[in-house]
C-alpha cells in the first residue's frame, strides 16, 4: 500500500499532462466528429520542438509557444488533406502522422532522443518534484478550460460545434464547413503539442517514440471521464474536467497494474483493453441488461384492454 501512495503523485502529474492531450482529442473526436490519428505524431512534435529549443538556450515559454504552433500546423495539414484533397479523415491523420515521424526525427537532429537533464532549473515542471508538477498541471488545465470555454461560445466556436453536430445543416446555413474542420483540427493538435511540451519537461527528454499509442490513451481518458461527468452535469466545462480526470484515473490504474508486476511489454495492450471496456460496457448494458417495453404485435392492445380488435 505504501508503494502505491508513493507512486500516486507521479500518476496524478502524468495524468494531468495526458488529460490535456485528451482535451485535444475530445475536440476532434467529440466536437468535430473526426477520428484524428494525427495526435500520435503531433504530441511528439510538441515534445521534440520544446526539448530542442530549450537545449539550444531558448526560454521555456518561447519553446512551448513554438511547439504549440508546430502542433497547429500539423492539424492544418491533416485538415487540408481531408478537405482540399478529399482524403478520408482517418487516413489523412495517418498520413500526417507518418510525415511527422520524419519531421520529428529531423527536429531531433537524426537522434532518437534529446535529453533535458542539464536544463532542469529552467523547466516548468519535472518528475523530481511532483507536487510542483501537479500545481503547474492544475494551473495549465484551469487556464485552458477557461480559454476553450470562452472560445467555443463565440460565433466561430459555435459554428465549429454545429459543423460536428450537423455538417449538412451548417453548410445550408452558409457555414464554411471545410474551413471549420481545418480550424478545429489545428486547435486540437495545438493542445496535443502543448501536452507534448509539458511531457518532455516532466520526463527530462524527448523521444521519437513518445507519441506511440497516444490516441488510445486519449480515448481512454475521454471515455473514463465522460462516463462519470455526464452523470453530473452534461455541459462543455464539466466534460473537459471529466476528460482530465479520466487521464488521472487512467494513470492511477496504470500505476496499480505496474505495481502488480505486469510486464511493460503488455502496457499498450492494457490501454486498448481499458478503451474496449469503457466502450463495450454501456453498449452491453443497453443491449442485454436494460429492460425494454415489448413492441405490441398487430392486433394487440395494451394490458387492461378488452383484447378485441
Amino acid at each position: 500500500m505504501s508503494a502505491f501512495f508513493n507512486t500516486l503523485p507521479g500518476a496524478v502529474a502524468q495524468g494531468m499532462i495526458w488529460g490535456i492531450m485528451a482535451m485535444g482529442v475530445y475536440i476532434s473526436y467529440k466536437i468535430l466528429d473526426i477520428a484524428d490519428l494525427t495526435v500520435d505524431g503531433s504530441i511528439c512534435t510538441g515534445a521534440c520542438v520544446c526539448a530542442v529549443m530549450v537545449v539550444g538556450g531558448a526560454p521555456v515559454w518561447l519553446a512551448m509557444l513554438v511547439a504549440v504552433l508546430a502542433g497547429a500546423l500539423a492539424g492544418v495539414l491533416t485538415g487540408l488533406l481531408h478537405t482540399a484533397l478529399g482524403i478520408p479523415s482517418i487516413l489523412a491523420g495517418i498520413l500526417t502522422q507518418l510525415i511527422l515521424y520524419s519531421v520529428n526525427l529531423a527536429i531531433l537532429g537524426g537522434k532518437s532522443m534529446v535529453s533535458l537533464a542539464g536544463n532542469r532549473e529552467d523547466l516548468l515542471l519535472s518528475m523530481s518534484n511532483n507536487p510542483s508538477a501537479i500545481l503547474v498541471g492544475t494551473i495549465s488545465v484551469a487556464l485552458l478550460i477557461v480559454v476553450l470555454w470562452l472560445f467555443f461560445y463565440t460565433e466561430v466556436g459555435l459554428t465549429l460545434k454545429s459543423t460536428g453536430d450537423n455538417p449538412d445543416m451548417s453548410r445550408a446555413q452558409g457555414v464554411n464547413v471545410k474551413l471549420n474542420k481545418v480550424i478545429g483540427l489545428a486547435i486540437a493538435n495545438a493542445l496535443v503539442a502543448f501536452a507534448g511540451a509539458l511531457l518532455a519537461q516532466y520526463k527530462g527528454s524527448a523521444n521519437i517514440n513518445d507519441g506511440r499509442g497516444a490516441i488510445v490513451i486519449g480515448l481512454a481518458a475521454i471515455f473514463i471521464g465522460l462516463s462519470v461527468s455526464l452523470k453530473i452535469k452534461p455541459n462543455f466545462v464539466v466534460s473537459l474536467i471529466g476528460v482530465v480526470g479520466g487521464g488521472i484515473v487512467y494513470y492511477i490504474i496504470y500505476s496499480i497494474v505496474i505495481l502488480m508486476g505486469l510486464k511493460t511489454d503488455y502496457l499498450k495492450m492494457l490501454s486498448a483493453i481499458i478503451v474496449v471496456l469503457f466502450l463495450a460496457v454501456p453498449y452491453l448494458k443497453g443491449e442485454y441488461f436494460t429492460k425494454r417495453k415489448p413492441i405490441p404485435l398487430p392486433g394487440e392492445h395494451d394490458a387492461g384492454g378488452d383484447g378485441h380488435a
